[in-house]
């Protein structure tokens, strides 16, 4: 039985019941389980008491599937000891004290926290961080094991390495040299690029230095053919061969072999040798030349690099290790990856392995810059020399005030070591950007028939978030788009000091006049928009609230910052950078085309041209278009939502919105430092009160994060007032409803108020497909956009240009399609239709949490939320009474009429 709370010392209690409690306070630290744990893990007394309290909150929230026992008690030690940040151990030997490997123990974590929400942001961070960087070390060894049987003869014959290393120790030899430089020179040890760069640079150093019987073809050629051309012109020429010659040409034709095998570019694995593997080489005191160290001395270092970090010991990988397993067995409820059943279906995509798809993705992107460059092309310095005032020397300078910045903000992130490493990914950047860029220009020279654009090309605003969203496009590729890194998305906003809300305003130019962007980028560009509307442009010191703010005065009312009328209409998609950039004004008029109300990006020739002043009258495009966008957005999440949780009453869908759009166009206020989501979970449940729906929110929250892309940061960290954060729950009674009292009363009645309008949710202008896309309902029919073999001089792809004849032309598999097989494909999607209705149909609310920390066994409103629900009674009662009197009086009025 799980250790009881001690009684606890209250005022008036006795001397004696004191020191009784303090002996009993003795005791449960004494427990001898637990005591023996700590003092094996070398842990403080701080640590201790504030392990023990989570233990006794486990024990008392009573989790049916989590028993006291020395994996729970660790875990407790690990959460206490992350909150106070005073590891004293090593995550490895947590794992052994506790007979766990990193799955079981991070299944574990995910279980307490579901059952008992008791997981702060702090430990949430610190488990993904360790999961990320086992992720990358299971998948970098499995790549080391299939290189060096590549590589290497594990058995050759008639060969001696040395008198004490055999082909076993050589793999030790080269696993530990690898892990030494990876933890010295990255700080970002789950950088899987740059990891396997360096794997490629001790691959290719021991390939150079060890006994050419040793090695495979084509390395063994490499080597050999080298030393012997190098051989026979040194002595040609009657001199000595040059050694440090020749091994540098044996490397490139290493490097060659190993980055051609593998889809890496060799010029950065060459640059990362220099600059970063050589100089790690030396420090060490490992020759560049010959000799191969001991074993014995590499584990050493690696190990004081190990025990310093409080890091997994990747030397167990070696040993095959229980602690880093990768099987699930013994785990709580771990997601596991869906599995395909049809072998067929399996054989369509070849198998991808995470390194080669990130290397693929890589060379893609350097591949479509490969005729691009880091200086402004003709045609750019063209635009720049028609402006009236000629940008080119701001351009240069900012460029390289950004690019010192930009390398040691990545220095510091990643590792001081690879400060070149970053420097060239910020070139790649400039090279994209400056690309862009030309495709803007030329795209608003055809539009407004001016070549003239000084005002737009002398915005600092515009060149920086231009860059920044060209370098997120390169840091989201190197670091495979999808995963979340240290240099992830909003990292580059904080290195330029970029406001989000600039930075949103060059996303959608920048998608459309860059054709070469990926699916997955688009994407991954539209979800940085997402993450900016949501809550990033809402930030205390963000300038959305000016332009908010500022007058527009009509009728002697304060215009807002988009009217309610026009939610229902399609959103236009043709608004450029340049309209957004230069905040030019348009009419509230729904009759005044937006393109007419821009003004010329040109600045006059003659200073005596007055420019025109703002009208009083009119909006600012730029907040227009974006709260437009944030409008969308908004409802997208929400009707998810409500179709999740309230499928039984769709009718609520409407109400809801309709104080959603209200807090956000009228109390944006609200949305100071908070996330959107936040509000509409307060909508949702204010709503539901009002209309007496039960509907809790802990059972908003577990269908909210089961929603993609949330955090649990969203409602577990909500600001309250000035700093101060708690939960949601929190915030709706203590300011939510505080400021929306009245508002919310008002749908209390019978007949709602007039409500907002449904957004005109338009297809995503972002939804560009390169590659095939997999129709719904398990059948092997995919969809792919009709490419054309003719390219631009640019090298980009041209319009498909199609005849009368290759209209109606149809393929499917080898022949043409019989009317058989059309029908089959008619009765497959049909099918594939009926499937999704019935998965929505079928779908129900989900079940509440056991427990939340910021729920009671209560109410789920405290005092502010009860006088709500008193104020709602009142008002019940009167309408009902007074629809008893109305009834009375027709009554009596029909009786004497029959009179």
């Amino acid at each position: 039985m799980p250790p009881k709370y001690p009684p606890q010392v209250r005022k008036g209690d006795s001397s004696s019941s004191a020191v009784q409690s303090q002996e009993e306070h003795r005791q449960w630290l004494d427990d001898a389980d637990f005591t023996l744990l700590c003092d094996s893990l070398k842990v403080s007394d701080a640590v201790r008491e504030g392990s023990w309290k989570i233990w006794q909150k486990v024990s008392a929230d009573g989790c049916e599937r989590i028993i006291r026992n020395e994996k729970v008690l660790g875990i407790c030690i690990f959460l206490a000891a992350v909150e106070l940040n005073d590891l004293t151990f090593t995550i490895t030997e947590l794992l052994k004290s506790t007979h766990l490997n990193v799955n079981m123990f991070t299944g574990y974590i995910k279980e307490m926290d579901i059952s008992m929400d008791t997981i702060t942001t702090k430990v949430n961070n610190a488990v993904t961080r360790l999961k990320t960087k086992y992720n990358t070390l299971c998948t970098l060894y499995q790549k080391f094991q299939r290189l060096f049987e590549l590589i290497f003869i594990k058995e050759p014959s008639n060969v001696q390495i040395s008198s004490d290393i055999s082909p076993a120790a050589l793999f030790k030899i080269l696993w530990i040299t690898f892990l030494l430089v990876k933890g010295s020179v990255l700080q970002m040890e789950d950088d899987l690029v740059i990891s396997f760069q360096l794997l490629l640079c001790v691959f290719t150093h021991y390939i150079k230095i060890l006994p050419l019987p040793l090695l495979r073809e084509p390395y063994k050629s490499a080597i050999s053919g080298k030393s012997d051309k190098a051989q026979t012109r040194s002595s040609r020429r009657g001199r000595n061969r040059n050694p440090h010659l020749s091994k540098q040409v044996e490397s490139d034709e290493v490097f060659e072999i190993l980055c051609k095998e593998n889809g890496c570019n060799m010029d950065e694995v060459k640059n990362i040798n220099i600059t970063t593997f050589v100089p790690f080489l030396d420090s060490v005191g490992i020759s560049t030349t010959n000799g191969i160290p001991e074993e014995p001395v590499l584990s050493k270092q690696y190990e004081d690099l190990y025990f310093n970090s409080k890091d997994l010991d990747a030397r167990l990988f070696l040993d095959d290790d229980e602690t880093l397993q990768p099987n699930m067995g013994g785990c709580v409820e771990l997601e596991k990856t869906p599995q395909k059943n049809d072998p067929e279906e399996m054989n369509l995509i070849p198998p991808q392995t995470p390194v080669r798809t990130a290397m693929n993705t890589i060379q893609n992107l350097l591949n479509s810059l490969a005729s691009a460059s880091d200086q402004p092309s003709p045609t750019l310095k063209a635009y720049f020399n028609n402006c009236t005032s000629n940008p080119t020397r701001a351009i240069q300078e900012r460029e390289n005030n950004l690019g010192q910045i930009f390398k040691q903000k990545f220095a510091e992130a990643v590792g001081q070591a690879c400060e070149e490493i970053g420097y060239q990914r910020f070139k790649v950047g400039v090279r994209l950007a400056y690309r862009v860029m030309e495709a803007m220009l030329k795209s608003e020279e055809k539009r407004l028939s001016v070549q003239n654009f000084s005002n737009l090309l002398n915005n600092s605003a515009f060149h920086e978030s231009l860059l920044a969203c060209s370098i997120e496009v390169v840091m989201a590729t190197y670091g495979s788009i999808s995963r979340e890194t240290d240099l992830s998305f909003p990292w580059i906003l904080e290195v330029f000091k970029i406001e989000p809300y600039d930075f949103y305003k060059v996303i959608e130019s920048f998608i459309k006049d860059e054709p070469s962007l990926t699916r997955e980028m688009i994407k991954h560009l539209e979800s940085c928009e997402h993450r900016i509307m949501e809550s990033l442009a809402w930030r205390s010191e963000s300038p959305i609230y000016e332009l908010i703010r500022q007058p527009r005065e009509r009728e002697g009312h304060v215009d807002q910052p988009e009217p309610t009328s026009s939610l229902n209409q399609p959103l236009e998609h043709n608004h450029t950078a340049a309209d957004l950039y230069l905040s030019p004004l348009r009419s509230p008029r729904r009759n005044v085309p937006t393109s007419r109300a821009i003004p010329t990006l040109s600045v006059p020739e003659s200073n005596n041209v007055p420019a025109p002043l703002p009208q009083p009258t009119q909006r600012s495009t730029s907040l227009s278009l974006f709260y437009k966008k944030v409008y969308r957005l908004a409802y997208l999440r929400m009707n998810t939502l409500c179709s999740k949780l309230l499928p039984d009453h769709p009718e609520l869908e409407h109400v809801i919105w309709t104080l959603f759009q209200h807090t956000l166009q009228n109390e944006y206020e609200l949305m100071k430092d908070r996330h959107l989501d936040q509000i509409m979970m307060c909508s949702m449940y204010a709503i539901c009160k009002v209309k007496a729906i039960d509907l809790r929110f802990k059972t908003i929250v577990t269908a909210y994060k089961e929603l993609p892309n949330t955090n649990q940061e969203t409602f577990k960290h909500v600001l309250i007032r000035d700093g101060q954060h708690d939960s949601i729950i929190v915030f709706y009674n203590l300011v939510f409803m505080q400021k929306l009292k009245t508002n919310i009363l008002q749908y209390a009645t019978l007949r709602n108020p007039t409500l907002s309008p449904i957004p005109h949710i338009p297809r995503s202008p972002y939804k560009i497909s390169n590659s095939p896309l997999r129709l719904p309902g398990g059948n092997n029919i995919y969809i792919s956009p009709l490419k054309s073999p003719y390219k631009h001089p640019e090298g980009l792809l041209s319009p498909t240009k199609m005849t009368p004849r290759s209209r109606i032309l149809v393929s499917i598999g080898e022949q043409f399609g019989t009317a058989e097989k059309f029908q089959k494909i008619n009765q497959m999607l049909s099918s594939s239709e009926r499937l999704r209705k019935r998965a929505a149909e079928s779908s129900n609310a989900p079940k509440p949490l056991k427990r939340l920390h910021f729920d009671t066994d209560g109410p789920d409103e405290t005092d502010g939320s009860k006088h709500l629900a008193q104020k709602l009674a009142e008002m019940t009662s009167t309408r009902s009474r007074m629809q008893k009197q109305k009834q009375d009086e027709e009554m009596d009025t029909t009786l004497k009429e029959e009179k």
